[in-house]
């Protein structure tokens, strides 16, 4: 059974959370379910820190709790509406199901799913336009490779992931049409070692740029680069440039305790409406940010381009493409 820790708004003291209904019972009250560790610099280390944020700078008293199983999913939302929370985040594509069976039974409670697109009632969604950022990073992959083979490594094969990939291969072939694309999934989010198998077999056939999304599994990824000769990567989800700063050309940054503080502070105004936020770059929760230590390394002709297309996304006047089986009729 999953151990759940609350952390007051003030101190950092913690408590169980079973005592906590008593305790600060006015207070804005927010968990968060990660199916990782927050520890993996990125999807979820990103969600903690909003997690934080809200702590911080609403006076929130908060709880997190890690789920390994999709049985747990059902049994925290449920155990966090029992005790009243005010706002429950699931903290990725695959709570949906989920929320969408527990919310119904906890009309006080607000769900809300990240990477989410189903409402309800009490359950809504933050989207992240992910695909901007991969669209980006694959204009400089597909203007840096010297071999003509990049590669896209994910956790799983999951509708945002597919999405950011697609984006990225795009990008590559918008300044480099010929270009390779290798692309493999590790099948879970965990396991670095297999995550650097995946990257150096990759790297075996030609791929010399390789792009991430595979939270803590990705660690491997860029061991594996440190390990081959002018292997370059990028980062995904949280800045990471500096996890590995010889060999990360630059991240993809989802700014997660920017998008978690909007539906918290809406939540405590009282005026949160259940819907899906959609986020990209013109919210400035998108982002390309590029490792300074190798920036030089990237022709000036490709970051104008790169700075051209981000300010296009800004003004609204382009879209990274999506894979023709998501893509919304006009």
């Amino acid at each position: 059974m999953s151990t759940v820790l609350v952390f007051a708004g003030c101190g950092g003291a913690k408590a169980p959370a079973s005592d906590s209904a008593s305790a600060n019972s006015g207070a804005l009250r927010v968990a968060l379910l990660t199916p990782g560790a927050v520890s993996d610099q990125a999807w979820n280390g990103g969600a903690f820190a909003g997690l934080n944020a809200i702590r911080d700078s609403l006076g929130a008293r908060v709880s997190h709790i890690q789920t390994k199983t999709p049985a747990e999913f059902d049994e925290n939302f449920r155990l966090y509406g029992e005790q009243g929370y005010s706002l429950v985040f699931g903290h990725g594509f695959e709570y949906q199901d989920a929320a969408e069976r527990v919310a119904p039974s906890f009309p006080k409670t607000q769900y809300v799913t990240t990477s989410g697109t189903r409402t309800g009632a009490n359950l809504g969604g933050l989207e992240f336009a992910f695909e901007d950022g991969a669209y980006l990073a694959g204009i400089i992959a597909g203007s840096t490779t010297r071999t003509g083979t990049i590669g896209a490594i994910g956790g799983q094969e999951i509708p945002p992931v597919r999405r950011s990939f697609f984006a990225f291969q795009q990008g590559a072939r918008s300044v480099n049409p010929s270009v390779k694309v290798i692309t493999s999934y590790v099948g879970n989010w965990d396991d670095a070692s297999a995550a650097r198998e995946q990257a150096l077999a990759q790297i075996s056939r030609g791929a010399d740029v390789i792009f991430q999304n595979a939270d803590a599994a990705g660690l491997g990824i860029f061991q594996a680069a440190r390990e081959s000769k002018d292997v370059r990567v990028f980062g995904a989800n949280s800045n990471q440039n500096a996890v590995a700063p010889e060999v990360v050309l630059g991240s993809v940054v989802i700014d997660l305790p920017r998008a978690l503080l909007i539906v918290g502070r809406e939540v405590q105004a009282g005026t949160y409406t259940p819907r899906v936020i959609s986020l990209g770059t013109a919210a400035n929760v998108v982002r390309l940010e590029l490792n300074p230590a190798l920036r030089s390394t990237i022709p000036t002709q490709t970051l104008l381009a790169v700075d051209s297309v981000t300010k296009r996304f800004v003004a609204g006047t382009f879209t990274a493409p999506v894979p023709p089986a998501t893509a919304t009729t006009p």
